[in-house]
């Protein structure tokens, strides 16, 4: 089992467009950076990674690509997504939060669980999205940046197994309802 952590946090700026969790949100800002700067990706993206011990964004995405330039980050966590896959990590559940004062998240947070899911190929039921503001307190409180926090639990596929590890045993040694504490295993070994 691994635990991974992420966190981004991108500026507001005017001409551009505000796109979360893989959703366009209607406002009259939008986030500064390279990509498209889903600030809620970003952070799934490097909490994906780091429970990988595959780095962060920044060293497989730099911003010094051109080829990054613009690019939805949906498509970056598909290509996340993929990497795991090859090393046979599998995801068992993600839970991020999105802070920013405005606009408000609630109506939109649906589809970016989904957005979450479909790129990484789980069900939605695994993906937890919250929003909460800094009450005015802060950058983000000040409406100046929009910051994300994500947390997630990875499994090897190895360490899941469909064969039996423990020795074959004719009794339970001491379990409810058995009489027999006789043992042709030892599991001591």
């Amino acid at each position: 089992m691994r635990i991974g952590m992420g966190y981004d946090v991108h500026k507001l700026t005017e001409d551009r467009k505000l796109i979360i969790g893989g959703v366009e949100i209607p406002y009259h800002k939008g986030l500064l950076g390279h990509s498209d700067a889903d600030v809620l990706l970003h952070a799934v993206m490097d909490a994906l990674l780091g429970a990988a011990a595959f780095g962060d964004i920044g060293k497989h995405f730099p911003d010094t690509d051109a080829k990054y330039k613009g690019i939805s980050s949906i498509k970056l966590l598909e290509h996340v997504s993929a990497l795991l896959e090859e090393n046979q990590f599998v995801v068992e559940n993600i839970d991020a939060t999105i802070i920013a004062q405005s606009p408000k998240m609630r109506p939109y947070i649906e589809q970016m669980r989904e957005n979450i899911a479909n790129a990484l190929h789980i069900q939605k039921e695994q993906v937890n999205v919250k929003a909460t503001t800094e009450e005015g307190l802060g950058f983000t409180g000040m409406g100046e940046g929009i910051s994300a926090q994500a947390i997630c639990l990875l499994e090897k596929i190895t360490n899941y197994s469909s064969v039996d590890v423990m020795p074959q045993m004719s009794g339970c040694a001491g379990c409810q309802g058995c009489q027999n504490t006789s043992m042709t295993g030892d599991i001591s070994k």
